[in-house]
């Protein structure tokens, strides 16, 4: 089977399909505190770094979408993660078996619109290649700009899941927007 991996372009981001040696990268983003904060917040490693790189790469063998790993335009500096991936969380609550989106930024990338620009070329290019469909998202109560990004997606709030370390806010943006 031969993987055809899309490059989007916007006009500051150039989008791909991760590849083996975006781990170093990775592991420089992943690397702050900062950037954790809404993530567990504990400590990352190569190890962990190198298992979200081959999730990544999996969901678009598997199924044809997955997470772009964004950078600026026309450069090597990689500025984050973002795209629709396919996720199977655990704990259910239409989380299982379904397009999931996210996002995960470099400090200098905030504030900026980068992750609104990333995520609406990630999802027009989904909708584009597999049809508008369900597609949810979970964030961290308190992370206000992820919710920010996701209500000028269209995404809107349909439950709420907490496993002992504070709760996720999961959302669902039902067609395209």
């Amino acid at each position: 089977m031969a993987l055809i991996a899309p490059l989007i372009q916007t006009e500051r981001l150039d989008m791909a399909p991760p590849v083996a040696a975006d781990h170093a990268a990775l592991m420089e983003l992943m690397a702050s505190t900062a950037v954790r904060r809404y993530l567990g917040g504990h400590p990352t490693n190569a190890t962990e770094e190198f298992n979200r790189l081959c999730r990544n790469a999996g969901s678009w063998f598997l199924y044809g979408y997955g997470t772009f790993i964004v950078r600026a335009r026309k450069s090597d500096d990689m500025l984050g993660l973002c795209g629709v991936f396919h996720s199977w969380r655990s704990f259910g609550k239409g989380m299982a078996d379904t397009p999931e989106i996210g996002w995960i930024f470099a400090e200098k990338a905030w504030g900026k619109g980068i992750a609104t620009e990333a995520a609406r070329a990630a999802l027009a290019w989904f909708d584009r290649e597999h049809g508008p469909r369900r597609i949810t998202c979970m964030i961290d109560q308190p992370n206000l700009p992820s919710f920010k990004v996701a209500a000028k997606l269209g995404f809107v709030r349909y439950g709420a899941h907490d496993e002992g370390t504070g709760p996720v806010i999961l959302l669902e943006r039902t067609s395209a927007a």
